[in-house]
C-alpha cells in the first residue's frame, strides 16, 4: 500500500511513497521529471558486520558474484545490456548494506528493474565453480592493488581493528582476509545468497522521470514471484561504551612517502542528534583548507602537508572520527600530535564561533543537497535509511536536521568524545624500500673510503 506524496517541512519539496510487495520487498518511489532518466537502486541488508570468523569477505564477494550472470543474462551481460541502453551501474559493499544501482534513460526502465529481479531471483542457478574462482581472483587481486600494495593502504583496516574490540562485528573491514577469501567454498556462497538476498531483506527504490503505476507494476510482474526466506539471523549487538577509556596506539613501519598520524574516535552512532553534532564539529576542525587543523598544521606550523578529519557513519555500531595527517619534511610525529591535541582542547573548551558553525552547516547543506539533488543519490538515501533506520523519509529533511543543531551541541560532542583517551592512533615511520637501502649502503661505503683517503 502506498503513502501519499506530500512533501514534508523541510523536504525542499521532495516527495516519496512507500509501498510493499507480498514477499516483503520494500519499495520506495520518487517521481522527478526534471530530466528523462530514472535510477534504481536496491539494497540488501547484509555487509561484513553480518559475516562470522573465517569467512570474512563473502559479502563484498557477493557483490563481484551479482554481475557474474543468472538464469536469463549470461557472463557479463548485465554490464552489456545496461551500458548498450545507455546507462550506467554499479555496486558496493560495506559494514551495513550492500548496494546496486543503475541509472538509465527513462525509457529503458524496465530493463534495470528486470536485471536485478533476475539475479535476486535466479543466481544460484549460475553460481559454478568456474564463477566462484574467477571473482575469487578479482577480489584478491582488488585487496592487493587497494590495500596491500599502495602507501597506507592497510590503515583503515589496521585502525578498525584497534578501534573495535576483537569479536565485535564491525573488527573487520569489508574487503576481507585473503585466507578467510581461500577459505570459502560454493556451498559458502550459495547458504550466503540463500540467506541474505531474499525480497523481504532488502529496499528497492526507483526515482527519476518515472510514471508510479507503471513502474509498481513492473516492479510486481518481475519481483513479486520471487519467495521470501524467513531464516536470516539478527546480526551481533555492535554497541560499545561512549568512549573507549584509553589511547590504543601501533606505529607501523613501512614504506610510505611521509610520516603519518592517523587516529579514529568512537562517535555517536549515526541517525542520532549527536552524530548530526560531530559531523559538524569534525567539519569545523579538519573538513577541508579552512579547517582549524589545516590552518594550523598546514598553514601556520607548516609542519604538515596534509591534514583532515572526517566522519564514518554507522548505524549499528559507534561511528569513527577519522584523522589524517600527512607530515611535512623530517618532522616527527609527536609534534603533530601535541598541536592537535592543543586545538582539539582549544575546541572543546570555547565551542565553535558563530562564523565556524554557519560555514560548517552551509558545507554539510551543500553536500546533502548534492546527494538528493541527483536522482542517483536520491535513490540511495532513500534505500539507506528505509535499511538502516526504517523510514525513507528521513532522508527527505536530513538537511533540517543538521541546521536544527546549536553550538553546546557540537561543543558538548567534542568535551565528551574528542579526547585522547577515545581514540585508536597509527602512527607511520618510513622505512627504506631495498633500493633505498642499496643506494644508502653504496653512499655509506662511498663516505668510509673518501674519510680513509
Amino acid at each position: 500500500m502506498g503513502h501519499t506524496a506530500t512533501a514534508k517541512a523541510g523536504s525542499g519539496g521532495l516527495t516519496a511513497t512507500e509501498h510493499r510487495l507480498a514477499n516483503g520487498l520494500r519499495v520506495v518511489l520518487s517521481e522527478d521529471h526534471l530530466t528523462p532518466v530514472a535510477a534504481v537502486c536496491l539494497w540488501y541488508d547484509v555487509g561484513s558486520r553480518h559475516e562470522v570468523k573465517e569467512r570474512t569477505g563473502l559479502a563484498h564477494l557477493f557483490e563481484h558474484l551479482m554481475f557474474q550472470g543468472s538464469a536469463q543474462v549470461k557472463g557479463n551481460g548485465h554490464f552489456e545490456l545496461v551500458q548498450g541502453a545507455g546507462g550506467s551501474l554499479n555496486g558496493t559493499t560495506s559494514f551495513e548494506r550492500t548496494n546496486y544501482f543503475e541509472t538509465m534513460p527513462a525509457h529503458q526502465l524496465e530493463l534495470a528493474l528486470w536485471l536485478e529481479a533476475d539475479r535476486m531471483g535466479s543466481l544460484l542457478v549460475a553460481l559454478d565453480d568456474e564463477s566462484m574462482e574467477n571473482q575469487r581472483d578479482v577480489v584478491k587481486n582488488e585487496r592487493r592493488q587497494r590495500y596491500d600494495n599502495v602507501p597506507y593502504g592497510t590503515a583503515f583496516e589496521k585502525l578498525t581493528a584497534l578501534a573495535y574490540p576483537e569479536g565485535h562485528p564491525y573488527h573487520h573491514t569489508p574487503i576481507g582476509s585473503m585466507a578467510d577469501l581461500d577459505a570459502a567454498t560454493l556451498e559458502d556462497a550459495r547458504a550466503f545468497f540463500r540467506t541474505y538476498y531474499a525480497p523481504n531483506n532488502a529496499v528497492l527504490s526507483v526515482v527519476g522521470d518515472i510514471d508510479p503505476e507503471q513502474t509498481l507494476a513492473w516492479i510486481e510482474k518481475y519481483f513479486g514471484s520471487i519467495p521470501a526466506h524467513d531464516g536470516k539471523p539478527t546480526p551481533r549487538d555492535g554497541t560499545l561504551p561512549d568512549t573507549i577509556g584509553e589511547q590504543l596506539r601501533e606505529v607501523v613501519e613501512e614504506e610510505v612517502p611521509a610520516r603519518a598520524l592517523m587516529a579514529a574516535y568512537r562517535l555517536p552512532q549515526d541517525g542520532t542528534r549527536a552524530c548530526d553534532a560531530a559531523d559538524l564539529a569534525l567539519t569545523i576542525l579538519g573538513g577541508g583548507e579552512s579547517s582549524r587543523l589545516y590552518n594550523r598544521l598546514v598553514r601556520r606550523d607548516r609542519t604538515a602537508v596534509a591534514a583532515g578529519f572526517g566522519l564514518l557513519r554507522l548505524a549499528g555500531a559507534p561511528s569513527l572520527g577519522w584523522l589524517d595527517v600527512k607530515t611535512s619534511g623530517d618532522v616527527e610525529v609527536p609534534v603533530i600530535e601535541t598541536a592537535i591535541d592543543e586545538e582539539l582542547a582549544r575546541f572543546a573548551a570555547e565551542g565553535p564561533t558563530a562564523e565556524e558553525m554557519e560555514r560548517a552547516q552551509a558545507q554539510l547543506e551543500r553536500e546533502w543537497l548534492d546527494r538528493l539533488g541527483t536522482v542517483a543519490g536520491r535513490a540511495d538515501e532513500l534505500c539507506r535509511y528505509a535499511v538502516l533506520f526504517g523510514d525513507p523519509q528521513l532522508a527527505l529533511t536530513a538537511v533540517q536536521r543538521v541546521l536544527d543543531v546549536t553550538v553546546e551541541e557540537v561543543q558538548e560532542v567534542a568535551k565528551a568524545r574528542l579526547r585522547p583517551d577515545n581514540r585508536a592512533v597509527l602512527v607511520y615511520e618510513p622505512v627504506a624500500g631495498a633500493e633505498d637501502a642499496e643506494d644508502a649502503e653504496h653512499h655509506e661505503n662511498d663516505d668510509t673510503e673518501e674519510a680513509a683517503k
